[in-house]
């Protein structure tokens, strides 16, 4: 009797310790439910703050605590679109080249640098081509891993598939899947597979240069192995 009451302390201690995977994905899968997808590499992220990522066509008005802009390509970083959702109190995330073409609260950063904003802990990652020169890696473009709620968020920005992302450690990964400019679908899969995220969203696709298609060949090469989700474009 002693000795089943032992294994049952120990097992429920153990499911404290060490919270089973099932546990861990509702968690991710709560987060994500406040990721909204405003088309091309554009996401609202709510939360403790209101984060945006390279906002462009953006339909609605609204105020960011932190916008994080990944290099400055007119549909990445778009002065007009970064206008529509800038605040006196928000800060802008930008390389260098970027930061130039916009005004108020800017934090530059390069590949390798970390900063804290208001609580949020934001890494700038390195972003660039392998086989193609739209996206060069001497430009020091970026990527984003940013902390909210306790879950790492990796925003790609325009990259392909590159070593660095055997180092990566995300909750949830937004990764391109078009191709062109950036990693095909196949590649993104590589790429999930490295990072090991506990869902994977695609992004890049349906404005500019790739379609549905391209996700959904994203999602099935990740069946079995990695949860994706496919969000509905918000207008």
């Amino acid at each position: 009797m002693i000795k089943v009451i032992v294994i049952t302390l120990f097992l429920a201690l153990c499911a404290v310790i060490f919270p089973a995977p099932a546990a861990e994905v509702r968690e991710v899968m709560n987060m994500v439910e406040n990721i909204h997808w405003l088309g091309h590499d554009t996401f609202k992220i709510a939360g403790e703050k209101i984060i945006y990522t390279d906002p462009f066509k953006i339909k609605k008005r609204d105020t960011a605590d932190i916008i994080l802009i990944t290099h400055e390509h007119y549909d990445h970083c778009s002065p007009d679109d970064i206008s529509k959702i800038q605040g006196k109190n928000t800060i802008i995330v930008s390389p260098p080249d970027c930061a130039v073409k916009l005004s108020g609260n800017i934090k530059t950063v390069r590949p390798g640098d970390r900063i804290e904003l208001n609580g949020i802990n934001i890494e700038a990652v390195p972003a660039y081509n392998t086989n193609k020169k739209f996206h060069t890696k001497d430009r020091n473009w970026v990527g984003y891993i940013f902390t909210i709620g306790g879950l790492r968020i990796y925003l790609a920005g325009d990259t392909d598939y590159t070593p660095e992302m055997k180092t990566f450690k995300a909750d949830i990964a937004l990764l391109p899947v078009s191709g062109t400019y950036v990693m095909t679908a196949e590649e993104a899969v590589n790429a999930a597979l490295d990072i090991k995220p506990k869902i994977a969203i695609p992004m890049h696709y349906n404005s500019i240069v790739g379609t549905e298609k391209d996700a959904d060949r994203f999602a099935e090469g990740l069946k079995g192995k990695i949860e994706v989700k496919i969000l509905k474009e918000e207008r």
